[in-house]
């Protein structure tokens, strides 16, 4: 992987995370049709959109607003500006989003099996997204640029720790902000808890497809 990351060409890394955007953007999509609970990253911006005018997209990119804020803040000095490019990210993954769920604006659950069947598709291209971001190597996101700050600034704390934290962060927070606002709980459900132990693991997995791909395109490139 690190040959792939010093060779492959800097369009193709981002051509590669534009894909894997779109993705991870379906992904949350299909997940919110099925109603049977979104990824813990989309939970609270789903949450807040059921009480409000905003669409998931506009709160999503609000919340990575202020995660990258948080980002400046814990790291202050050590904060690379570099790191800037999460904010162009996020209002395209915003735009992303709301595109996916209009275009899925006339998927519908007849049956509770019908439901999980589009939570599985949500799931899996969640986590086919995400691992083709991670394989990309052009920047992460502002939720995973969160958490790295938090470890970089308190190396005790293991990356897979502070993960499991934040995730279940952002699920408590969407109980209580749609319990306050609505009365009831928004976005999180059974859903939830399979995306939240399924997508890690399928993440490993997918890793290995789109590293065929990088390497694969790096190869082409130097041929031309």
């Amino acid at each position: 992987m690190n040959e792939t990351k010093q060779t492959l060409p800097g369009f193709s890394h981002w051509a590669m995370f534009a894909v894997s955007l779109m993705i991870m953007a379906y992904g949350v999509a299909f997940s919110v049709k099925s109603a049977l609970g979104t990824s813990p990253i989309s939970s609270l911006p789903y949450a807040i959109s059921l009480f409000t005018p905003f669409t998931i997209g506009n709160v999503t990119i609000f919340m990575h607003l202020v995660l990258i804020a948080l980002q400046i803040l814990i790291l202050r000095r050590n904060y690379q500006l570099i790191q800037l490019v999460q904010l162009p990210v996020a209002i395209a993954f915003g735009f992303l989003t709301d595109f996916a769920m209009w275009t899925l604006r006339g998927v519908y659950y007849t049956n509770y099996l019908g439901q999980w069947l589009l939570c599985v598709v949500g799931i899996l291209l969640v986590a086919f997204g995400v691992s083709g971001e991670v394989e990309s190597k052009a920047t992460v996101l502002a939720g995973e640029g969160f958490i790295l700050a938090v470890c970089t600034a308190n190396p005790e704390i293991p990356f897979s720790r502070m993960k499991v934290i934040f995730d279940v962060s952002l699920v408590v927070l969407s109980i209580v902000v749609s319990l306050i606002f609505t009365g009831r709980i928004g976005g999180v459900r059974e859903g939830t808890a399979a995306a939240m132990i399924c997508v890690g693991l399928l993440t490993s997995v997918f890793l290995k497809p789109w590293h065929r791909l990088a390497v694969r395109v790096n190869q082409d490139v130097m041929n031309h």
